[in-house]
């Protein structure tokens, strides 16, 4: 009798815990979207177009171009798949399939927004992001390339989850390299600027001395690389 008691708990805890994990892998409508991404701890994905993104995204938004599926799988591998991610695109189709193939390698759990960003605004909620914010002229960046000392351009993106990564690494880097200048070059919106870069990923960082490119380098970069870099451009 206790075994089959036993069975029968089991089995009961079984059916919760596939219930919970389908409440927790599905498409919500705006309001339970908006008020589950006011908790801590949560992760906000756009998998729109880098142009879309710019036109409005929610707060504290990453992205990743579902489309470029190099781009995103690179991406997405800088989000915790332990930890709730709430994803979205225009109207929902681009979300459902990157949910679907986020929960079929390791996230644990993944919320779709039902309706995308089109519902979202006709819920009149507000977004983040300016689409009218006027670019780094090309000669402004020019000019600060060539100011003496050691330039180090960083071009990203606050949306981009390796360019967030590698903020604290590029901050501490600079408190202990005081003769490097950074420029922060817009990834979303400094178009202009990358093409004269040739800069075609995010993140990309870029040393100069006296005008001249010496060192690039995409991706995460850590602090011996950086360190590296500057000591051959010293000679």
């Amino acid at each position: 009798m206790k075994k089959v008691v036993r069975k029968l708990s089991w089995a009961c805890l079984f059916v919760l815990a596939s219930h919970f994990a389908k409440a927790q892998n599905k498409a919500v409508d705006i309001p339970t979207f908006e008020k589950a991404t006011q908790q801590p701890n949560i992760q906000i994905l756009d998998v729109r177009t880098a142009s879309e993104f710019s036109t409005g995204h929610l707060e504290g938004a990453l992205q990743a171009d579902y489309t470029k599926k190099d781009e995103f799988f690179e991406r997405i591998k800088f989000l915790d798949k332990e930890k709730p991610v709430y994803v979205y695109c225009l109207s929902g189709g681009r979300s459902a399939a990157a949910a679907k193939w986020m929960r079929s390698n390791g996230f644990a759990n993944v919320v779709e927004m039902d309706g995308g960003i089109n519902a979202w605004k006709q819920s009149d909620l507000p977004l983040q992001g300016n689409p009218t914010t006027a670019q780094m002229p090309v000669e402004d960046f020019d000019n600060a390339i060539k100011q003496e000392g050691y330039i180090l351009v960083d071009v990203g993106a606050t949306w981009c989850p390796p360019c967030r990564k590698m903020e604290p690494v590029v901050e501490a880097w600079l408190n202990t390299n005081k003769q490097v200048t950074l420029v922060k070059v817009d990834g979303g919106n400094d178009t202009d600027v990358m093409k004269y870069l040739s800069a075609t990923k995010l993140p990309t960082f870029i040393l100069f001395k006296g005008g001249k490119e010496v060192w690039r380098q995409e991706g995460i970069v850590d602090t011996e690389t950086f360190d590296a870099a500057l000591k051959k451009a010293s000679k």
